[in-house]
């Protein structure tokens, strides 16, 4: 249980980090070199240089999104520089002292800070441990009480030249009321002048802390703290604390012997460390600012943290998986124009997508270097020598997991292929994958290897050409120089899966050379329209088609011909509107269709803003890869990080026993139950909203749940907040219910923050399985997904299973029978006062509620409780028995 022991803990910051060292910062644009010193704070939280003048930028930790060192470090471009480090000296030694930190917002608006060391072989540490940093699960699911602190180490790193924090940067943090932050400071007895500054020994945590009690009091937090203490008493005991933390911040379905609810002296911790009076402490009481920061801490963080880790099976089939996937990766803007760049394809493996696409095109003469871009578009290109040495590079940095190479191939030259087939074996080495593992022959009913058996290994997806010879494959995938063989036009991957079945359409048409030369503008145009260039793609080569193993890209045909082939290792690729064509039709077959072998689902190609579908409905029927726009931020975009995030962030999400075992069987539209398992309930309280803007605007919240179709859809949203306060508004509104969600395991809440007018706050998207039951703070992110550091949201959240109406009172008899026959008592008081015949009325319950006759409301009634009678009700059989 989260709240007495907390899962994860900060990555240590190495103290050569905190003492710093000195290097060279560069930029090319200005061709500027200058001497800084590079430092981590001891939190962790920013990295930080400082010149020689004193001057001082701070880069939040949230913020980077690669390091690198040595060779894969930015090289000067600038001839100024080039000079000033040497580089074209034949014994330069510059690869051994440069760093980059890559940071931004986004996979697209990247900086690029370039440092160069004044000694060798410390980079790459340097690189190391501040990824590490950057890469720990709590660097972005850290709790409420880390985020306010960020902001006084901020305050702190940033001081004037007398070594004070200007009151001007605290007025900057706070910006959205200047008079409540004067207020604040004044409680402090701390300087309030827009010009005057603060000694950093005078604004410890302590007085921080009161800063803030002051500048955002918690009036919500207040009333939770007076329903459960001591009457008239100003402080909550350790029995009273306990008994909070079992019955609001633990999970009522979990079993009291394998997780023990909290017992008063264990608590007696929680007070030493959040209680802010000693004398509170020595006598084991909790005052309400102690529960403010309590309800603050890592104990009461939202997120199962143990679910952020690497916590699932990884050793099953990868059609058991959810891949975390891109379509056309290389893409930073639109379809149909912008800049493709090779660091698109860093970016999407770094935050752990493991299937990229690269569309391939022939190159010009006299080069003739295949190329990468989206065909018949303004796009620009890139080669595909350099989005496969970015690959190579990043593809295992953050997650050692198969990374899947889905390959759009349009070259149509037997030379070209083979370059790209040569570029692939040389750059990855050991890297591809290009045999099978003996374990997992190409047959007809062997399952696919799991992703613990092909760790660190590169997958190749690219038509197959099957004609070859056994000697002759065996060969190109040892890379061997043989001669090429005359083949006018290479046949067609499997021939009788390009059949059609009814109304059903193939998904990625195996069109021949001749095909594509002869398509004229209109039908090009035509392609274009919803599958995109996919349905130009020609016939593999014999060296690509040698590295092609266990993605086999094939035409669907129908799910009877997939399912009485059996073969585990081919994929087809669908349009999201085929997709949910075939969704609406077969359902469940799509279900059995996804347990055996893959399925890759892209968006149409009308989509030139780069905008995505709703991976949810695909979700739902097992499909593992649901590719999407990386460089698009949208809230399907959204979902996916959210959901990936999860195990690791290793790319790999093991789905539902229903959708994985044969001998179950899973319907996503199914409206009353899904056999064997039970339904959830979700009620959702938005209690208040802190530092929300940075002006005073009146402020809602929008709280959605996403999962199956017949799940409890509604979208919920709270009024708007009565007055134009973003400090700490208060909502006090009825619990938003969720009460039937069929598959909580599918399921994910959407929680949005808006200023009146609609201007975007922040957003919070976590699985269900995910969250902790109880009073927590929502820290919001923005809409990259990246956390932000002042705006949160405070609510209660329950969750339990789902009871349907019928069998409400028959639940509480059984949980809590002694309540329940107390009630039923009172009621049948209140029935013979009202009635006014006490014997009459007690025989004629007693009749018809032994013998379990319902009553007007339709429901079972339950009798007084006399013992054996009750007894003899709930457990007719087992009495019986006793009574012999």
């Amino acid at each position: 249980m989260s709240v007495l022991n907390p899962v994860l803990q900060p990555t240590e910051v190495k103290e050569y980090l905190c003492k710093g060292d000195r290097f060279i910062k560069w930029d090319d644009e200005t061709s500027s070199a200058s001497p800084v010193i590079l430092r981590v704070d001891p939190k962790g939280f920013y990295v930080y240089w400082t010149y020689q003048s004193t001057e001082r930028e701070i880069l939040d930790i949230t913020s980077i999104r690669d390091t690198r060192a040595g060779r894969f470090a930015k090289m000067p471009k600038s001839l100024k520089l080039r000079e000033v480090f040497n580089l074209d000296y034949p014994y330069s030694t510059f690869l051994l002292k440069t760093l980059t930190i890559v940071s931004g917002p986004d996979m697209v608006d990247l900086t690029f800070h370039n440092f160069v060391s004044y000694k060798e072989n410390i980079c790459k540490d340097w690189a190391e441990d501040i990824m590490a940093i950057a890469r720990n699960p709590l660097t972005y699911n850290a709790p409420r009480y880390t985020f306010l602190e960020k902001i006084l180490v901020k305050l702190k790193l940033q001081l004037n030249e007398e070594g004070k924090i200007p009151v001007r940067n605290i007025f900057q943090m706070f910006p959205a009321d200047k008079k409540r932050v004067e207020e604040a400071l004044s409680a402090c007895h701390l300087p309030n002048g827009k010009n005057d500054a603060i000694n950093p020994e005078d604004f410890p945590e302590p007085v921080y802390k009161t800063f803030l009690m002051n500048l955002c009091p918690r009036p919500e937090i207040d009333e939770i703290f007076t329903s459960h203490h001591l009457k008239a008493k100003p402080y909550m005991t350790k029995e009273h604390l306990a008994k909070f933390i079992n019955k609001k911040q633990r999970d009522t379905r979990l079993n009291d012997i394998l997780f023990p609810p909290a017992k008063p002296e264990q608590v007696q911790s929680l007070i030493e460390k959040y209680e802010p009076s000693g004398f509170n402490i020595q006598r084991g009481q909790l005052s309400p600012e102690g529960m403010v920061w309590f309800l603050c801490g890592p104990e009461n963080n939202l997120i199962v943290l143990d679910k952020l880790m690497l916590y699932q099976d990884m050793t099953q089939p990868l059609s058991h998986y959810y891949i975390n996937s891109s379509h056309n990766t290389y893409l930073t803007a639109g379809q149909f124009s912008g800049t493709s760049s090779p660091e698109m394809y860093r970016q999407t493996l770094l935050s752990g997508c493991r299937c990229v696409e690269l569309d391939c095109w022939k190159g010009r003469p006299p080069d003739e270097e295949p190329i990468i871009t989206h065909g018949f578009t303004m796009t620009t290109e890139i080669l595909f020598k350099d989005a496969i040495e970015a690959i190579a590079e990043s593809a295992f940095k953050t997650s050692p997991y198969p990374v899947i190479l889905s390959f759009e191939n349009h070259v149509d030259s037997p030379k070209q292929q083979a370059k790209m087939a040569e570029y692939c074996r040389t750059i990855f080495g050991d890297m591809l994958l290009t045999e099978p593992l003996e374990k997992y022959p190409l047959k007809p009913g062997v399952l696919l290897p799991s992703p613990k058996d092909l760790l660190r290994k590169i997958l190749i997806k690219n038509k197959k050409n099957q004609s070859m010879s056994g000697k002759r494959q065996t060969s190109l995938k040892k890379g061997r120089n043989v001669e090429p063989e005359t083949i006018e036009q290479p046949t067609s991957v499997d021939a009788e899966d390009t059949v059609w079945a009814g109304d059903v359409a193939e998904e990625e048409p195996e069109e021949e050379d001749e095909q594509l030369r002869n398509l004229d503008e209109e039908e090009i145009k035509k392609m274009q329209s919803d599958e995109g260039t996919a349905g130009l793609e020609v016939t593999a080569y014999e060296e690509m088609s040698s590295l092609v193993n266990y993605i086999q890209p094939i035409k669907f045909n129908s799910f009877e011909v997939s399912a009485k082939k059996n073969r585990s290792y081919v994929i087809s690729s669908f349009t999201e509107m085929k997709a949910c064509d075939l969704l609406s039709k077969f359902p469940m077959q799509f279900v059995e269709y996804n347990k055996r072998q893959m399925s890759r689902i892209y968006p149409k190609g009308t989509r030139m803003d780069s905008s995505n579908y709703q991976p949810q409905m695909f979700w739902n029927i097992g499909c593992q890869m649901v590719a999407l726009n990386f460089q698009t931020m949208d809230v399907p975009m959204q979902q996916n990080m959210a959901l990936f995030e999860f195990n690791g962030q290793c790319g790999y999400l093991l789905k539902h026993e229903f959708m994985r075992r044969p001998d179950k069987q899973f319907d996503p539209f199914s409206v009353d139950h899904i056999d064997g398992l039970v339904a959830t309930t979700v009620s959702v309280t938005v209690l208040s909203g802190q530092f929300l803007s940075d002006r005073s605007v009146k402020t809602y919240v929008e709280v959605e749940l996403l999962g199956l179709p017949r799940d409890a859809k509604r979208k919920h949203r709270t009024k708007l907040t009565s007055t134009a306060n973003s400090i700490n508004p208060v909502w006090k509104e009825e619990a938003f219910v969720f009460e039937k969600i069929m598959m909580p395991e599918l399921a994910s809440l959407k929680i949005v923050a808006w200023e009146e007018g609609g201007k975007f706050i922040g957003q919070r998207i976590i699985p269900l399985i995910a969250m902790h039951p109880g009073y927590h703070h929502v820290c919001l992110r923005s809409e990259s997904n990246m956390p932000l550091t002042m705006p949160a949201l405070f609510m209660f959240l329950e969750i339990k299973d789902y009871v349907p109406d019928a069998w409400a009172d028959l639940t509480i008899a059984l949980t809590n029978p002694i309540k329940f026959f107390n009630l039923q008592d009172k009621r049948l008081v209140k029935l013979k006062d009202a009635s006014g015949e006490r014997s009459g009325t007690q025989t004629n319950l007693s009749s018809a509620e032994t013998n379990g006759v319902a009553g007007s409301t339709g429901k079972p009634s339950i009798p007084p409780s006399n013992g054996s009678t009750a007894l003899h009700w709930l457990f007719p059989t087992w009495t019986s028995k006793m009574g012999r």
